[in-house]
């Protein structure tokens, strides 16, 4: 399959651009993962979900991705200064455990939430903990070119030395050093950043390190360039984040990379928009912030805040609050009944999926592909909608029952689009499976995975969709 035209808005050169790639066929990405020190608001989840419609889009186009996201276990101070508590630590004072049990904690609800809302798993969940020799080697590569400085309190990158210096943000260093009103202290420039940080108290920290330069550990944006280059390569197709990362984090990525390395570092550079709330963005203080787990208690589903996020462009921001998402939820829940009641041919209604692709493939139009997806279910001689539905829902993420045309095979039975097995079930696993749905809702995943090893002795395979399991029989 030949891959069709995409374009992206690049923030890199700030317009919109047709995608090509490194390799043929072939697409690398990362995207900047959470700090897993607290539960993940639903702000936080418009990233992930804009992440995940960038690739399907490129699945859907015929490419083969390579993803990776990374986990912020340590380093992510409190401030974008270089100074403060590292969120970690402060987390593991303040909860009374390690901040190793912090961050497995934090990450599997992450985790779980990114399956409740059908977002694909990356090929990569590389950790900053686990990849504490490379951001050495990376910064070592730094100094061996001329880009540190020593202070008392670690080792920082000389943006003066960098001549491209905030060209993602549009910045010149001039233009930022005129506006800035951060304490210099030992820096240089009011933009240089922590490489690595030593430990005040060598030995008090849960996460510190031997290094050259010291006792301490890696600085926030150093495990971005070091793990984006160890499995995508030194040069990237595609990085994506938050808008609130252009200016700093992203902009130092660039740097200490491009630095290190002599080649451009990423190729496209996509950001997502915020979430907001009474149009600012949303945050512990001004209100408006929930984990996904509230909205469930609140009575809405997973389905209901993505088709709420699929109905506004990615670079724009979203207003939230409870009533546009009772919108979003009367929508959804009134496609579903809609679709529910369509039975027809098995064809591909390629009037309707070529105008869909047309919409998603110009920079993840997400509002318009929606809109095309309604235009179809209201066209009473449109033939070969399910098949088509079938095509936009995976684009789209959305877990949307289907009623296909079932073929009989043997002792099963399954879709003609192959994308779901019916499978004949015992009465005990069909037992086993309910329970392991509870254990699951109520949060007891040692037993949801020891009921898991019995499904699978009995001779069936189990996969966790974002509407429910998947059972297979065991060839």
């Amino acid at each position: 399959m030949t891959p069709n035209k995409i374009y992206f808005y690049n923030t890199l050169g700030r317009k919109l651009e047709e995608f090509k790639p490194i390799k043929p066929g072939e697409v690398s990405i990362y995207s900047c993962g959470p700090t897993v020190y607290s539960y993940q608001h639903i702000g936080n989840l418009r990233s992930y979900i804009f992440a995940d419609i960038l690739k399907k889009v490129l699945i859907s186009n015929g490419y083969k991705v390579k993803h990776a996201i990374n986990i912020t276990d340590v380093g992510h101070l409190t401030s974008d200064a270089d100074e403060g508590e590292d969120k970690m630590e402060k987390a593991s004072t303040k909860e009374g455990k390690t901040a190793k049990e912090i961050a497995d904690y934090y990450f599997h609800v992450f985790h779980e939430d990114l399956k409740r809302l059908n977002i694909s798993d990356p090929d990569f969940w590389p950790k900053a903990s686990e990849h504490i020799k490379e951001q050495i080697e990376l910064i070592k590569k730094l100094e061996q070119k001329g880009f540190t400085y020593k202070t008392a309190d670690g080792i920082y990158f000389d943006t003066s030395k960098f001549k491209d210096y905030g060209k993602l943000s549009g910045q010149n260093l001039e233009e930022i050093k005129a506006g800035s009103r951060i304490d210099l202290r030992d820096k240089k420039n009011a933009t240089d950043f922590a490489l690595w940080k030593f430990s005040e108290n060598p030995g008090k920290r849960q996460q510190e390190w031997e290094s050259p330069w010291g006792i301490g550990f890696p600085g926030w944006h150093l495990e971005c360039s070091a793990m984006s280059m160890k499995y995508l390569g030194e040069t990237i197709d595609i990085h994506t984040g938050g808008e609130d990362h252009v200016n700093i984090h992203h902009t130092n990525e660039i740097a200490q990379s491009e630095g290190a390395t002599g080649k451009k570092f990423v190729n496209y550079w996509l950001h997502g928009a915020f979430l907001t709330f009474k149009g600012e963005k949303i945050s512990k203080s001004k209100g408006g912030l929930y984990t996904l787990t509230e909205l469930e208690e609140l009575g809405y589903k997973p389905m209901h805040f993505r088709y709420l996020v699929l109905g506004t462009h990615y670079r724009k921001p979203l207003d939230f609050s409870l009533n546009s998402l009772d919108a979003a939820k009367n929508a959804y829940e009134r496609m579903v009944n809609i679709i529910s009641d369509i039975k027809d041919d098995e064809k591909i209604n390629k009037k309707y999926l070529s105008e869909f692709q047309e919409k998603i493939n110009n920079d993840l139009d997400t509002p318009g592909a929606l809109a095309v997806l309604w235009e179809l279910l209201r066209d009473e001689k449109a033939g070969g909608k399910i098949q088509t539905i079938a095509k936009i829902r995976e684009v789209l993420g959305l877990t949307i029952k289907l009623n296909y045309m079932l073929t009989a095979e043997t002792e099963s039975f399954k879709l003609t689009m192959n994308d779901v097995e019916f499978t004949h079930i015992t009465k005990e696993v069909n037992e086993l499976i309910e329970q392991r749905e509870q254990a699951r809702k109520n949060k007891d995943w040692s037993l949801s995975d020891k009921l898991r090893d019995k499904i699978i002795k009995l001779g069936y395979s189990i996969e966790d969709k974002a509407d429910g399991p998947r059972i297979k029989k065991i060839e």
